[in-house]
Formats: structure tokens, C-alpha cells, sequence
């Protein structure tokens, strides 16, 4: 079963410029899906769908088989969401804002909260305004998870924060909730984040989805090919390939990502393209990324 479901969605905010171009993919239940991308490349927008807070232009998307922008209660309800730059009301203090989400959320869990204070030292008497930065966010994964929400989503959550608290933050976002079953979909720039909590990512490029992959299906099923420059083939030759997920120039030699492994890309190179000192090998999803993102396609 699904719980998210992105189809040919298609969204821009300047005509003539997409943000999305046909985006597909699906979150499975139970899943933990790591959502990747430059800035710019949809990821907000994407989670921001999937909340009901903006609606595709073509396209549709679901949430538990819902529209979120025509059922926003029945979807928000039994979701969770934390953002960067998400806004609490800065003038009530962290109780006040917590006996509200009481108030909305039948399932609260009291035991859960006790924990997520004591875990973050969270100061329940301050209010919201004289809160640091990760103190805030803290407050607004409180709020997120202990009404055990079926879907968490999770904006750049820990953007900002040193190393140690943005580590901490989502393994605690994430255990908490995976352990009892709840669909993850998550955003970050963090590739050792990604690469230790998801279990499936999707990668955007453009306004697409390039990659969608288990991870570690990823590591066996694409390939950089380190191809040297007085081989004589130019990038346009090699991005016209249908299985080149993108490509760059460097200085000695033109980078080019394939899906397939290494003894398969080897030998496309060398057969379709007649270059047989091409080096071609698995890569960490860091060296993907930029790759990718860093290249064209």
C-alpha cells in the first residue's frame, strides 16, 4: 500500500519555469524515504504538496488515498511536519502550545512528550520567542511526532543546526516513530544523514525524478565513468545515451554517471562508444549527488 503518491505532477511559480515537470514517485508504508535535491529543485514544494498547502497544477497527488488540498483535515491530522523555517506562535509559551496540539490530537501520547522534553531539556515555561534556534525546532518536533502521526514529513528539519543536535534531532525524529511503523518522507543536503536513516531516495534534477532507488540497490546499480579527455567523445555524445543520468567536464577527464554496474557501463563505453581506457566504478551517494547535480542532463 502507498501512503504518498506523487503522479506527473507539474508545478511552477513563474510561467514558463517549472519547479516540478512530471513528477512521479511513490512512499510505501512503513517506508523511510530520503527526498535529495539542489535548492531549487522541488523538494519544498513536493512535502508541501503532500501537506495541502499548495496544489499541483497538472497532475495529482494523494495521501492515504486523499486529496490533501480538497480533504486538508482528514490528511493533516494524521500527519506530522517539521520545516526549517517553520513559524510557532511566538508570544504563547512551549506548554500553552502543547496543551493546544492536546487539544487536536486525540492520540497524543503523554508518555511520548515526557520523553521528548527530558531527551532535549526543553523548557516548557519559556515562551516560544526566547527559544534558540534548535530549541524551537526541538519544540516543533514535540509537536510532530506525539500524536504518533501515519506519515511524518520532514522539511530540511535540521538545517542549521550544528553536527552533534542535527544528528541527535533525526534519529529521534525518526526512531521514534519508524520503530512503531509511520511512513517518513525526508529532505536534506546531508548525505551521511540520508545515507544512515533512509532506506529508499529519490533524487530530483531539473524538476524530475532522476534517481529513485533503494539505497543499497543504488550502490550496485549505478556507475561513474571516468573517461579521458583524449578520448575524442564530447559530452552531448555521452548524455544522448539513455541509460547517462548526467555528466560533466573536468580537467582530465569528462565524468559521467550510468545506470548500470561497472562491468556493464564498461562495456556500453566501449562498444557504443569505442573507448575501451574508460574507469568505471561504484560511488558513495555523496559523489553521486554531485555528479549529477553538479553536471547537465
Amino acid at each position: 500500500m502507498n501512503v504518498v503518491e506523487f503522479s506527473n505532477v507539474h508545478r511552477s511559480f513563474t510561467r514558463g519555469v517549472p519547479v516540478l515537470d512530471g513528477v512521479d514517485f511513490t512512499v510505501g508504508k512503513g517506508e523511510v524515504v530520503g527526498l535529495l535535491g539542489r535548492n531549487g529543485a522541488g523538494k519544498t514544494t513536493l512535502i508541501q504538496l503532500a501537506m495541502g498547502m499548495l496544489f499541483p497544477q497538472t497532475g495529482s497527488v494523494r495521501v492515504f488515498g486523499l486529496d490533501p488540498s480538497h480533504e486538508p483535515v482528514e490528511v493533516k491530522k494524521r500527519v506530522g511536519y517539521v520545516s526549517e523555517d517553520q513559524i510557532l506562535p511566538r508570544f504563547l509559551r512551549v506548554e500553552e502550545v502543547l496543551e493546544l496540539h492536546r487539544q487536536l490530537f486525540p492520540t497524543w501520547d503523554h508518555a511520548m512528550e515526557i520523553d521528548v522534553i527530558d531527551r532535549f531539556a526543553i523548557p516548557t515555561r519559556a515562551r516560544i520567542k526566547t527559544l534558540s534556534k534548535g530549541q524551537a525546532r526541538h519544540v516543533a518536533l514535540l509537536c510532530a511526532t506525539c500524536h504518533r502521526p501515519e506519515l511524518l514529513l520532514l522539511d530540511e528539519p535540521a538545517g542549521g543546526l550544528d553536527p552533534v543536535a542535527r544528528r541527535e534531532f533525526l534519529e529521534t525524529a525518526i526512531q521514534m516513530l519508524h520503530d512503531t511503523g509511520t511512513t517518513i518522507l525526508f529532505s536534506s543536503h546531508y548525505m551521511g544523514d540520508v545515507e544512515r536513516l533512509a532506506r529508499q531516495i529519490v533524487m530530483l534534477h531539473d524538476g524530475r525524478v532522476l534517481i529513485d532507488s533503494e539505497i543499497d540497490d543504488l550502490y550496485e546499480a549505478v556507475t561513474v565513468a571516468l573517461i579521458p579527455r583524449d578520448a575524442g567523445i564530447t559530452k552531448e555524445t555521452v548524455l544522448a545515451h539513455p541509460r547517462c543520468l548526467g555528466a560533466r567536464d573536468r580537467t582530465e577527464n569528462l565524468h559521467a554517471v550510468f545506470a548500470m554496474n561497472p562491468q556493464a557501463t564498461s562495456e556500453v563505453i566501449r562498444e557504443d562508444f569505442s573507448i575501451a581506457t574508460a574507469r568505471c566504478r561504484t560511488a558513495s551517494l555523496e559523489e553521486i549527488f554531485i555528479e549529477v547535480a553538479g553536471g547537465e542532463r
